[in-house]
């Protein structure tokens, strides 16, 4: 029985693995197995193994669900996806800067074929005479809204509509089945497990301290000294993806239950969102939590969205709190946000300089802003049911930035039944923040959040 029991905990793990790697990381994971045309059908082992696994009913039933999904992807159905690939260094509304993309063709178990793009390339090819929104014209100095600046909304399903619409403007010809985004964070927490990997004909190591860094220079400066065409500056990163997954295959199951956990973190802070056309595909995915939507509030809402505005990396050194105080003890109740911006850089360089984004906080539709403190070109509008106040936001090298919003809240935001719900920018590491509530006598009640993930408070009655 003893033995039984490991087997079918070690299966869980592999099982487990194979799904994120599949799912997930689709695009590093393929372009390991492309060459044998094929992977693991777990789908076949799931339904049984599912059974025996010694885990809790709400552990089941994720597990369900996600064996569920499975069947559905691999079948005999001819599958195109879009792989985004985001850098949370160069934070956007939806994750971060589009540096590459992939598209992935799969039929049932077998890869047709897996292709990747630099997107900067890809979008000098063809105008698509969309304007974009405000302020890329002004900040990003482009006139056409191009894919590498598609995800301009925090709403992980809008993105990737725009996303497919652009791509097919620009001459992209498939037919997309779903939409995946994934984050530059998950590279130092697999070479975290993983270990330092070497790649052939390129300098030193990439481990879990340096490698972003080392590969932003690498494809920004590198290439250059390298003798390396523009165009082919990111196949580097085909290498590095193989070398990675190649390790991630022969690791222990210990280490590889490490690698899952950091996964499983991962999703839950949007670091990888996924967004399929097949309705009741999708409906399984938000039922997970990994779909990256705006969602619906009953009563007070907040989501604090950032857009790096060509500052290069610099947010890589921003580091960000916020204070959030709402006051029933005012004819109409008030709420005020403080958000501290730090530049902890030293110096300008290649990576870093003073940071510029346009700061847009979203709220409960009906509120209306009474005052804002150290924006510029204030700007308001709806998104998913949401009002949002906006503004440029300035914090030069080396220095400490405070803005501040105050508005009236919508009414149907009231005391009896306050709730809040605070959703995460994806992209985001952790943002340390306060909430304070006052009550219709000037009494305040209040709770500190450390926002890793979307955060909901219900005042105690």
């Amino acid at each position: 029985m003893l033995d039984l029991r490991k087997k079918a905990k070690q299966t869980k793990f592999l099982i487990k693995f194979w799904i994120v790697a599949i799912m997930l990381l689709a695009g590093w994971y393929f372009l390991i197995k492309a060459s044998e045309k094929k992977f693991t059908s777990i789908a076949k082992v799931a339904s049984s193994v599912a059974k025996i696994l010694p885990v809790d009913e709400e552990r089941k039933e994720e597990l369900a669900t996600i064996f569920s999904i499975i069947p559905e992807i691999a079948n005999d159905e001819e599958k195109t996806f879009l792989l985004l690939f985001q850098n949370n260094n160069e934070l956007r509304p939806g994750g971060g800067y589009i540096g590459s993309f992939g598209i992935l063709k799969v039929k049932g178990e077998k890869v047709i074929s897996i292709d990747t793009h630099d997107t900067n390339v890809f979008d000098s090819g063809v105008e698509t005479k969309m304007t974009p929104p405000f302020p890329m014209m002004d900040y990003l100095k482009v006139s056409d809204w191009e894919l590498r600046d598609s995800n301009w909304s925090p709403d992980f399903a809008t993105n990737a509509e725009k996303a497919e619409e652009l791509y097919r403007i620009e001459g992209g010809e498939e037919e997309i089945s779903g939409v995946v985004a994934v984050s530059t964070k998950l590279l130092p927490s697999f070479l975290e497990i993983t270990g330092p990997v070497k790649i052939k004909g390129f300098p030193g190591e990439y481990n879990s301290e340096n490698a972003i860094e080392k590969l932003q220079y690498q494809v920004e400066k590198a290439y250059v000294e390298q003798g390396i065409e523009e165009g082919q500056r990111k196949y580097i990163m085909k290498d590095l993806s193989k070398a990675i997954l190649t390790r991630a295959q022969e690791l222990s199951l210990s280490d590889k239950k490490r690698l899952i956990e950091k996964v499983e973190k991962h999703l839950n802070e949007k670091d990888v969102m996924l967004n399929f056309k097949d309705f009741k595909l999708q409906e399984k995915i938000e039922k997970l939590g990994w779909n990256g939507q705006l969602k619906e509030a009953q009563n007070d809402y907040l989501m604090m969205v950032d857009a790096n505005l060509a500052s290069y990396k610099t947010d890589k050194v921003i580091k960000r709190t916020f204070e959030y105080t709402v006051d029933f003890s005012r004819e109409k109740p008030r709420a005020t946000l403080v958000i501290t911006y730090r530049h902890t850089g030293k110096a300008k360089n290649w990576y870093i300089k003073d940071y510029q984004s346009y700061l847009r906080i979203f709220v409960p539709d009906g509120s209306w802003l009474a005052n804002s403190e150290n924006l510029s070109q204030i700007k308001y509008g709806k998104e998913q049911n949401k009002k949002f106040f906006g503004g440029i936001v300035k914090v030069p090298v080396g220095t400490i930035k405070t803005v501040s919003f105050s508005y009236d809240l919508a009414k149907k935001v009231t005391l009896d039944d306050y709730k809040l719900l605070i959703q995460k920018q994806p992209g985001l590491d952790s943002v340390k923040g306060t909430i304070k509530i006052i009550d219709k006598d000037g009494k305040g009640s209040g709770y500190s959040v450390e926002l890793k993930e979307d955060w909901e408070v219900q005042k105690e009655s």
